[in-house]
């Protein structure tokens, strides 16, 4: 399996890693270093990035930023300031909107979370893989993460708070899933590159955690450290706060051991079950109490980016460390659960694949990257997180036979202005619905069997005027493209991108 080839080099050395991987492979990617010592040129690139080549210029620590996603849990795209939320405060978010890259159209991977989740980490879209909704499928050993190709360049890893991606437990009941009859849904962040976790199958109240709203009595779910390592210190309060008291001497321990790091920060916030402390509601007590809840934990979650920051800050690692923020989908639906979340201008909510369902708040610091602030009007979205972050690190993602289909992009050309747009549709499906969207237009299919709907993006951001029956040659390109592409990823999902060893033993 490709994950156990990925950290053989940094810790065995050359000769054992080319016994593990075989002589053909081991070939491959010995010259593929960084310009880090010999020690980063001998690390074992996994099998679908075989095809990479160091871009012209890569050497040194300044191709190894630390890399922190975080990420709230069904927070709208109108659930900011910066966004013209007229209640709500986010201070932290605004000033990031202000100072840095603020994503004006940033998609989640999906209109619900678990398929988000894994599109962040694999550069693909979930329906390659079997991840179709949330608590269907898990991250199957055969896909290569983030943390795994981070882990082998010798980073850090950790994964905080929600993970969404499989089961992590095999004997306690946990959760939705966990637990005996959870086994073969098994795929704990532990198994999937993360070194260093406080991790929670799926959703927790935003408050108090572990306990049910209402009777205080256990809710369920756990974090977990390990495996059936159950964490049971510091879990009252604000859920944010609990995430992040993690988070950071996770960073703190990186730098004084002067390793890069690569740290997934999932908050639970804003989801169900919504609840915020008293500091925080009183920040809205001319609200009902569902708003101040709803409301007082987005900003309880403001507070601990706040916190992170000036933690990077005072570590001395701000500079050179991508900080990047989204949500996993829009906003929940108000007959859920009083929450008020806000999709903003955008038509549809979570499980929508109309605007509001999977076009979300999107934040990039970089500061030594892109010093001055700046607004990317292109469409973007997680799996470009893949991608990004590997050229970022100096390596070139080359088409190729040994390269499994990627639906990301690198955006940096982008955020360089080296690239008017896109150039490159981004393909969503869920439940039936089926997207496409390129740098004006988008696309859609609510039902199989319906007509396409087409939008100006660009001139109707709320999707208001379906303009298909003005531009049927677009729709005609467009949706070959789409059907295209969902073939690929439905020749993905039965296995066709895993293939053995080219020359192993």
């Amino acid at each position: 399996m490709w994950r156990s080839h990925i950290t053989a080099g940094m810790r065995k050395g050359n000769s054992q890693m080319a016994k593990r991987i075989g002589r053909r492979s081991f070939l491959k990617v010995i010259g593929l270093g960084l310009g880090l010592g010999a020690a980063a040129a001998a690390i074992a690139i996994p099998r679908r990035i075989l095809a990479v080549e160091p871009a012209p210029g890569a050497s040194g620590a300044a191709r190894r930023p630390n890399v922190i996603l975080c990420m709230a849990d069904d927070m709208g795209w109108g659930d900011t300031g910066y966004n013209g939320h007229p209640i709500i405060k986010t201070p932290t978010l605004d000033e990031m909107a202000r100072t840095a890259v603020k994503f004006d159209r940033f998609y989640s991977g999906a209109p619900v979370c678990s398929p988000t989740r894994g599109s962040c980490l694999t550069g693909r879209h979930p329906y390659r893989y079997g991840i179709f909704f949330a608590n269907v499928g898990h991250m199957p050993k055969e896909e290569v993460t983030l943390a795994e190709v981070l882990g082998g360049l010798g980073y850090a890893t950790g994964h905080f708070g929600k993970w969404h991606l499989g089961t992590l437990t095999k004997l306690t009941k946990d959760a939705n899933r966990g637990g005996p009859g959870g086994v073969k849904d098994y795929s704990p962040p532990w198994e999937n590159g993360f070194q260093t976790c406080f991790s929670t199958e799926s959703k927790v109240p935003t408050c108090d955690p572990m306990k049910s709203p209402g009777s205080g009595k256990p809710y369920g779910t756990h974090y977990w450290s390990g495996p059936e390592q159950v964490v049971t210190d510091n879990l009252d309060g604000d859920d944010s706060r609990i995430i992040m008291d993690r988070a950071v001497p996770f960073i703190r321990k990186a730098v004084g051991e002067k390793k890069p790091f690569f740290a997934v920060v999932w908050f639970h916030a804003p989801h169900l079950p919504v609840l915020a402390g008293p500091e925080h509601r009183k920040l809205y007590a001319d609200q009902p109490d569902g708003a101040q809840n709803y409301l007082g934990c987005i900003s309880a979650l403001d507070d601990q980016v706040a916190r992170l920051r000036k933690e990077l800050r005072a570590l001395g690692v701000a500079e050179n460390t991508m900080l990047w923020f989204c949500s996993d989908n829009g906003p929940e639906e108000p007959k859920k659960t009083p929450n008020n979340g806000s999709a903003g201008p955008l038509r549809g909510r979570k499980r929508s694949l109309y605007e509001g369902g999977i076009r979300v708040p999107g934040l990039l610091e970089w500061p030594a990257r892109f010093a001055r602030p700046m607004t990317l009007a292109a469409p973007c979205g997680t799996e470009d997180y893949f991608p990004t972050i590997l050229a970022a690190l100096g390596y070139e993602l080359k088409p190729g036979q040994k390269v499994l289909p990627l639906d990301g992009v690198n955006i940096l050309p982008l955020l360089e202005g080296k690239q008017a747009g896109r150039n490159r549709p981004m393909g969503r499906q869920s439940t039936g619905q089926l997207a496409f969207i390129d740098d004006q237009y988008k696309l859609i299919r609510p039902k199989p069997g319906q007509p396409w709907q087409l939008y100006d993006l660009l001139a109707d951001m709320g999707e208001s005027k379906d303009i298909a029956a003005e531009k049927p040659e677009i729709v005609a390109k467009m949706s070959k493209t789409a059907l295209d592409w969902q073939a690929s990823c439905a020749k993905s999902l039965e296995g066709a991108d895993y293939h053995k060893d080219d020359g192993g033993d």
